[in-house]
């Protein structure tokens, strides 16, 4: 059980939460400087929420291109990295580092005390001056709601929970998402099964030779035109466009790579269009994205109506010892990438050296 206790609990500079791409981003920076600072992770092993992927994922970026700061990805077999590429590239990057890692460890709670931020687990509690909270979203799948749906008794699994296609053999499936993941997906599954494709609007292809580190320079334009009051570059293309890794490439051979608009609602059996027919479905994977893991802030009262935190910067608005790393572009510029994250992390301990300083120099 969590103590409660903050006299009880062990004193520590900062207190990064989580043990993923971010959090590791972070540690690097704040080892640079020499701020003694705990990571505490809730998985049994390095990764992050590459555990958790799907078996076959691929990234759309070589390797050098989906590196964290200070060590490139080592060269990959493939043209993109795997799954397995990126947890083992993660786990020797921790150990390079010699990142303090604990886990696993549950954070249940972040509150306020008069000398720091009480960080309670379950296996015991830390008392920080500062906290970044880096556990991504990976925790918070997204699925939206349809009529019908809690009556629909075929099968429902998000892409967070998505491994292998085994399971869908023969099957009737939709695939409901037009990102990257419902592209992946959607490709795999139509190998082994009757697959629909299901998005709001026609997916966004890219040119066979245009990959993640170009989606990333095109970005990276577009944050800098933003950030100096010009007007965004063309050509457009965004994080969020489908990527033609050979799997993709291979579905449009097959001539499987097709979408249709939504359907209107479920059925016990199936679900029903807009023009009246209906479809026997055996099992829906929603690749419909997720949202920030934040419930551990609730109690500082910082979560806005759309359950993100106000920032600047990073920084919370609301608790000047609290900072987030890695949840998407309301956090930091890419800041949910690989390569992206590095920007963010450099910031955040930059700052949290700063506030640390500040908070030495007031001290009599």
């Amino acid at each position: 059980m969590s103590n409660s206790n903050a006299s009880a609990a062990l004193p520590i500079d900062v207190a990064i939460i989580g043990g993923g791409q971010s959090a590791l981003a972070t540690a690097y920076f704040l080892r640079r400087v020499g701020i003694d600072y705990v990571v505490l992770d809730d998985q049994s092993a390095p990764g992050g929420a590459w555990l958790h992927t799907w078996d076959s994922l691929q990234l759309f970026s070589p390797a050098q291109w989906s590196s964290l700061p200070g060590w490139l990805m080592p060269g990959t077999s493939g043209q993109y990295p795997s799954r397995d590429d990126v947890i083992r590239y993660l786990t020797e990057y921790e150990k390079r580092y010699e990142v303090p890692v604990q886990r696993p460890v549950e954070v249940t709670s972040v509150s306020r005390r008069d000398a720091g931020l009480l960080v309670s687990t379950n296996r015991g509690d830390w008392r920080a001056k500062a906290v970044v909270s880096a556990t991504g979203t990976w925790g918070h799948p997204y699925i939206p709601d349809y009529p019908g749906q809690g009556g629909f008794e075929g099968g429902q699994l998000h892409s967070a929970h998505y491994r292998n296609p085994e399971a869908f053999r023969g099957k009737d499936v939709l695939v409901v998402g037009g990102g990257n993941s419902g592209a992946q997906i959607l490709a795999e599954l139509s190998q082994v099964c009757h697959a629909t494709w299901v998005t709001l609007e026609e997916p966004t292809f890219l040119p066979d030779d245009v990959d993640g580190r170009v989606l990333f320079e095109r970005a990276t334009e577009r944050w800098k035109a933003r950030s100096e009051g010009r007007p965004d570059p063309v050509p457009a293309g965004g994080l969020g466009d489908v990527v033609m890794v050979p799997a993709v490439r291979d579905a449009r051979a097959r001539g499987v790579l097709n979408s249709v608009h939504p359907f209107s609602h479920f059925t016990v059996d199936g679900v029903a269009w807009k023009d009246g027919r209906h479809t026997p479905v055996d099992a829906v994977v929603w690749c419909t994205g997720f949202r920030p893991a934040l419930e551990h802030l609730r109690p500082l009262r910082v979560l806005n109506d759309s359950g993100r935190v106000d920032v600047v910067d990073g920084r919370a608005i609301q608790e000047p010892r609290l900072w987030l790393v890695g949840y998407g572009e309301w956090c930091g510029f890419a800041s949910a990438t690989l390569i992206g994250v590095m920007r963010s992390a450099r910031l955040a301990a930059t700052q949290i050296n700063q506030y640390l300083n500040t908070l030495e120099e007031s001290t009599p």
